[in-house]
């Protein structure tokens, strides 16, 4: 049996991170939450998502699977109503499906098959509906994801030229560099992956995560709930924030409230206002134009591929969409689409292809034939 996350309809709220991977593949936490399904249940889990996605993603060949909407997270109640569906049953909260185990699951679009009997769930539900949810319910998800992949594990250990206030809360995993910094758990749990290096004189307050191969370089200032994702550099000062994965924020400057994509470059000094001057509830525009209150806190939601020059001011709650060059005097415009080159103009596609590549390749990483015809199909539907 296996587990496939299906995308609603809905997905596009999720924008700009939606525009490049299924819902499934959004990092927040430590895991993604194909991930976290699979940690969580012992299954294989699938992505099924809009078809101009679906060649990157595989999905299985037999009948018998439970279908779960990829924005609802796993937890120890859900999941045992879940793996107890009988083949038939659908799974709601009274409005929409959460989970089922259709007869056959092979469904030809998005729409969702019917199913001959409902169960309603009546137990809370963490569901991540809007990009912000992703920052904002990162504390909840990183000490999760920690106690996931930690229990009944030893810790590789710190060696004394660090201090560290309750270091039975700090996880190393093999191959970590972590020497003459501070760490403060008291506040919640730290997790250093397997080869991240923490550079000297760093501070961190719980809870953090660094994924494989992370980098926080000398001196940084990170505050919880704060996850650096796989193959991520950061510095500078770091609140409440994600950077999912291959993404620099290396040098001074503020990020606070905050998510960036894959393959990111934050220029240096580059700084993010995630409060208004008057303290009031900040709004963010989605992905159709259309204004949506966050709530007190918002800094950046920074798609895929998208990079920004030295000492950058991004506004409070701005939407970056993908694969874009930002620059410019003053404020950044509170709203960037996709392929934005300086502050309104479009990127040409051929350059910003050749652009991502040269930036990939730092990583000793390219651009596939299938990475490039997701970002064409996105691009001629720019406007």
């Amino acid at each position: 049996m296996n587990i496939i996350l299906f995308d609603t309809a809905e997905r596009n709220f999720l924008y700009p991170f939606t525009a490049t991977k299924p819902v499934a593949a959004l990092r927040a936490g430590i895991l993604t939450n194909l991930e976290r399904w699979e940690k969580s249940t012992g299954l294989k889990a699938f992505a099924f998502t809009a078809g101009y996605l679906q060649p990157q993603w595989e999905l299985p060949d037999d009948n018998e699977n439970i279908i779960i909407d990829a924005r609802v997270l796993p937890d120890k109640t859900l999941i045992e109503t879940v793996m107890n569906l009988e083949t038939g049953e659908g799974l709601t909260d009274g409005k929409n499906l959460i989970a089922g185990k259709p007869v056959d699951w092979r469904m030809k679009s998005l729409d969702l098959p019917s199913f001959p009997k409902y169960i309603v769930f009546n137990s809370g539900l963490y569901t991540i509906k809007q990009p912000w949810h992703l920052f904002q319910l990162n504390e909840y998800l990183l000490r999760a994801d920690i106690h996931l992949l930690t229990a009944a594990r030893a810790s590789s250990g710190l060696s004394d030229t660090n201090r560290v206030l309750n270091g039975g809360d700090v996880f190393i995993e093999e191959g970590a560099s972590v020497e003459l910094c501070y760490i403060n758990a008291g506040t919640g749990p730290v997790y250093i992956g397997k080869n991240a290096v923490i550079m000297e004189g760093s501070i961190i307050r719980g809870p953090f995560a660094a994924g494989e191969g992370a980098v926080v370089k000398m001196g940084a200032k990170i505050y919880g709930a704060t996850t650096v994702g796989p193959y991520c550099t950061v510095g500078g000062e770091i609140k409440n924030s994600i950077l999912t994965g291959y993404s620099n924020k290396a040098h001074e400057g503020y990020l606070g409230d905050s998510v960036i994509g894959e393959w990111c470059n934050i220029g240096a000094g580059t700084s993010t206002s995630n409060v208004k001057n008057n303290a009031g509830a900040v709004s963010v525009f989605n992905e159709a134009g259309e204004k949506k209150e966050v709530g007190l806190k918002c800094g950046l939601l920074m798609g895929d591929y998208t990079r920004c020059a030295i000492n950058t001011s991004f506004n409070t709650g701005t939407f970056a969409g993908i694969a874009s060059g930002i620059f410019g005097a003053g404020l950044t415009p509170k709203y960037l689409r996709n392929f934005t080159w300086g502050f309104s103009e479009k990127y040409r596609f051929g350059k910003a292809i050749e652009h991502i590549n040269n930036w990939k390749r730092l990583k000793n990483a390219d651009l596939s034939l299938a990475d490039i015809q997701i970002l064409e199909h996105l691009y001629k539907q720019t406007v």
